[in-house]
């Protein structure tokens, strides 16, 4: 299903996942903050994510929510919502428990952030509804195309995510102090909040 579109589409994609966004801060938060495995952990999240949203894409969820207002604003709205939830955790929870239960479920509770970061994420909605359809040409089968061009976005935005953990889990150790540690949490928070105000004003 390789049409004439395919490489534009890989270029767009690339540049659309290098706009600064809400996965970028979130995993340079949990990366230096909590370690690289978290962040390894986070990126699987995201990338399972995005792979739902392709999936559905293909069989035709992008259609029924260009066509319905409700069904849009609802994952609009829960994703700012989900965007500013997790801002607000991030801001009030200065001070890291070490619990062995949190520590043991660790990974999991990063992998399901990362989860639903992206199943409510309004970016990555609006690109498989208004973007991704740009790059199908009508003369091949759209679902195949779809299903090609959806796993090939869960492609470049997993290979950036996984080198903004690198990068940004080089800090950990620096920043494990309890009050850097807190001061780079509520920066993000505040950044993170920002983002899904930016969103809610930008996508209404």
């Amino acid at each position: 299903m390789l049409t004439a579109l395919y490489v534009p589409f890989l270029i767009t994609a690339l540049l659309i996942e290098l706009t600064p966004g809400p996965n970028m801060a979130w995993l340079a938060l949990t990366s230096a903050s909590k370690g690289r495995k978290s962040g390894f952990a986070a990126v699987a999240g995201i990338a399972s994510g995005l792979a739902l949203l392709g999936a559905a894409s293909a069989f035709g969820l992008s259609e029924l929510a260009a066509s319905s207002p409700v069904l849009f604003g609802f994952l609009r709205y829960a994703g700012v919502a989900y965007l500013l939830w997790l801002a607000w955790m991030t801001w009030s929870n200065g001070s890291e428990t070490s619990d062995p239960a949190m520590d043991h479920n660790g990974l999991v509770d990063w992998f399901r952030h990362g989860l639903l970061l992206n199943v409510f994420n309004p970016k990555a909605v609006v690109f498989f509804i208004a973007v991704l359809p740009a790059y199908i040409d009508a003369d091949f089968p759209v679902g195949l195309q779809t299903l090609l061009l959806s796993f090939s976005y869960v492609g470049i935005a997993t290979v950036i995510h996984l080198a903004i953990v690198v990068l940004s889990g080089s800090a950990h150790e620096w920043l494990a102090e309890g009050r850097r540690q807190r001061l780079v949490r509520r920066i993000f928070a505040v950044m993170i909040a920002l983002i899904a105000l930016w969103f809610l004003r930008n996508t209404a």
